[in-house]
């Protein structure tokens, strides 16, 4: 497979799970950047800006959809263990419930895709994926693995 075919490949699957990921999204009335918010945050704790960059996005857009998300009950706001003067954002209980069933509605609608794979195939493919998504996860502490 040629370097073309790859980057083909990966354009037209990420078009797909970006689909799936609007439909479900648009289901549980969030834009597709609510969405990877309430996903980035669900393992983790961030601070507004952090967030804005990784998702790049200005400051004052990502503070706005922080706004709404914390109006809805979903994402809370305290000051950051690591630095007083800072303000971390994270999931409330509401918010990691919805993430929880958007993460079962994603991984039902992308099943049927990966269904012809057998285990060692699917381990495969996201032992090949990996390192794809860790080199451009985007810069400051987001990237996998960083709190």
């Amino acid at each position: 497979m040629t370097s073309d075919a790859v980057v083909d490949a990966l354009v037209r699957s990420s078009f797909q799970v970006m689909g799936v990921l609007t439909r479900v999204g648009a289901g549980n009335d969030l834009s597709l950047t609510q969405l990877r918010v309430l996903g980035i945050l669900r393992d983790r704790r961030a601070r507004v800006t952090d967030l804005a960059l990784f998702l790049g996005v200005d400051k004052s857009s990502m503070s706005g959809l922080i706004d709404r998300a914390e109006r809805r009950g979903l994402i809370g706001r305290d000051k950051s263990p690591e630095d007083r003067r800072a303000t971390d954002v994270f999931l409330t209980p509401a918010g990691l419930e919805l993430t929880g069933r958007i993460y079962a509605e994603v991984r039902a609608a992308l099943e049927p895709s990966t269904r012809g794979l057998d285990a060692e195939q699917q381990q495969t493919l996201a032992g090949l994926l990996e390192p794809i998504l860790i080199s451009s996860a985007g810069p400051g502490p987001l990237k996998p693995g960083g709190d």
